[in-house]
């Protein structure tokens, strides 16, 4: 389908691919195959110098593949977007190319376990420094950390576990000030509720292992960039490094900007990190993929109104001593939300059990329909502890920075019935007090 200006809902289902060239195939095909052939010595110059567009190895494009990248681009508005293997993939290779070379990175202090470790103890150990911004919330915060060497700022549009919510325009204006990029992963939203490109990000990172999927079937990661941002030659070297691998068909180097320049940083990731790391999108796990975001729109509806009951009624219970979610009742985000997230922000939410540890046990224990593990965004409704699961590698201090006491409980909301959801807590909260 060539692009026009359709609603989401029709780009979700019909974006980035054309039937008649598919052999009229109604689905996107799995084009299992690790190679493809060049037919002749001529065009395979031509592919390979960049002229003529074509797969070459499945290991940095493949056409299930390029279908769900194009689809992904289209849906958040962006010039060009590349898959990976996990979201973790997406987000590691996007920081350590921007880093290249020792720059620091700015990150709220308060993200996913994973990401959050990633950039405090993994990142380190290739010359990258990092520094969390305590006063999260506070883009001015931001802004007082960058120096000369700040190569990006990092955050959440919907934090995992607590739902918090930030002033993404107020952090990129800063960030943009100084010539920064900034990062937004966009999980837990998804373009449906919110376009990061679109109020300031200039870069989206997604694991499509969750809502975009949302069927819990496959490990997935994408980096979608907005382009037009102007990487300073100073503090961004590396987009100006000419490389023979990326030759044009007169044999001269070039660098990503050359190659692309309103997309250089997906040509590098692509050339570069996809093709040395290897961490490849299959293209089975690319159909997988293509098929939950036809239902993306069904999906995030009805699980957006079942979050917003189920936050309701646990407000209501003596077992919980809070809720966070943009919704609940005396919300500190419920402004941003109304102003980011028309639609909603979000099918995730926490709250803290006002129980012994022994308790949560029990409660947990009890639950009948919660599946009591690390994914979120399912179609299954998903309940975990997470001071000791998806936030377990965090020492304490850290864990009290990112406001995650051992009684936080994270809730993500699956496509249940809501009376069915708020029947199972109720029965396991039953239990696990009794007596």
């Amino acid at each position: 389908m060539s692009e026009q200006n359709y609603s989401f809902e029709t780009k979700r289902i019909h974006a980035g691919y054309d039937p008649q060239a598919h052999n009229d195939s109604v689905n996107v095909p799995i084009y299992q195959t690790a190679s493809f052939n060049f037919r002749d010595f001529d065009r395979a110059q031509r592919i390979l110098r960049g002229v003529e567009i074509a797969s070459v190895y499945s290991r940095v494009t493949n056409p299930t593949v390029g279908a769900l990248e194009e689809r992904l681009r289209q849906l958040d508005e962006g010039a060009a977007a590349i898959a990976f293997a996990s979201g973790m993939a997406a987000i590691t290779s996007t920081l350590l190319f921007l880093a290249e070379g020792g720059g620091n990175i700015l990150y709220a202090s308060s993200l996913y376990g994973g990401t959050q470790e990633t950039l405090a103890n993994f990142l380190t150990r290739f010359g990258v420094q990092t520094r969390a911004v305590a006063a999260r919330h506070d883009p001015a915060a931001y802004e007082a950390l960058i120096d000369e060497n700040t190569r990006a700022v990092y955050l959440e549009s919907v934090s995992n576990p607590n739902a918090e919510l930030y002033d993404i325009e107020a952090i990129a204006e800063a960030a943009h000030r100084h010539g920064v990029p900034l990062v937004v992963d966009n999980t837990v939203a998804t373009p449906y509720l919110f376009q990061p490109l679109k109020h300031g990000a200039d870069i989206a990172v997604y694991s499509l292992t969750k809502g975009l999927s949302g069927h819990g079937s496959l490990i997935g990661g994408a980096v979608v960039e907005k382009g037009g941002f102007h990487y300073d030659e100073k503090r961004f070297p590396q987009f100006y490094a000419k490389s023979y691998k990326i030759r044009d068909i007169h044999a001269n180097p070039r660098s990503p900007i050359d190659f692309a320049p309103e997309f250089p940083l997906v040509i590098a990731l692509r050339m570069f990190y996809l093709e040395f790391l290897g961490a490849a999108l299959s293209p089975f796990d690319a159909y997988l993929a293509l098929q939950g975001m036809s239902t993306l729109v069904e999906r995030l509806d009805k699980q957006v109104a079942t979050t917003q009951k189920l936050v309701r009624h646990l407000q209501s219970r003596a077992e919980v001593q809070w809720v966070r979610h943009p919704s609940a009742q005396g919300s500190p985000y419920a402004a941003l939300a109304q102003r980011y997230f028309p639609r909603g922000a979000g099918a995730l939410f926490s709250f803290g059990f006002n129980g012994t540890r022994e308790q949560l046990r029990e409660f947990i224990g009890a639950l009948r329909l919660f599946s009591y593990h690390v994914n979120l965004g399912d179609v299954r409704s998903l309940i975990v502890n997470s001071a000791e699961t998806t936030h377990g590698e965090f020492p304490p201090e850290v864990l009290a920075q990112a406001d995650i006491p051992w009684n936080l409980v994270r809730v993500s909301v699956g496509l249940e019935n809501a009376d069915d959801l708020i029947a199972d807590l109720d029965q396991a909260f039953q239990k696990a007090f009794a007596g």
